[in-house]
């Protein structure tokens, strides 16, 4: 099998539970954890890594990113993830 070789950026939510540094990539529905922020980091990247390499290797890889939301803006296009930003927004809460 040949070897593809590109460049990814996903979106990825930090926050702590606990003890833990949990990392979430929506783009891809998967998360991980870490006892610090930075093992976090390099764990999500592993994740994400060993998951599309395996989706690839088992041929999987366009239907499940399109299960995701990813699309291509041409056939011969990379996949773009479906999140484009994240945004902190205002929530009101009443309690009495």
């Amino acid at each position: 099998m040949n070897k593809v070789a590109t460049n990814v950026k996903l979106n990825v939510s930090f926050f702590k539970q606990g003890k833990r540094y949990v990392a979430y990539s929506p783009t891809l529905d998967l998360s991980t954890s870490g006892q610090t922020l930075a093992d976090a980091r390099k764990k999500i990247t592993e994740a994400a890594m060993l998951f599309l390499e395996e989706l690839y290797q088992s041929n999987n890889l366009e239907k499940v990113l399109s299960d995701l939301g990813w699309r291509k803006k041409s056939p011969s296009a990379l996949w773009q993830p479906p999140l484009t930003s994240q945004e902190e927004i205002p929530v009101a809460l009443s309690i009495k």
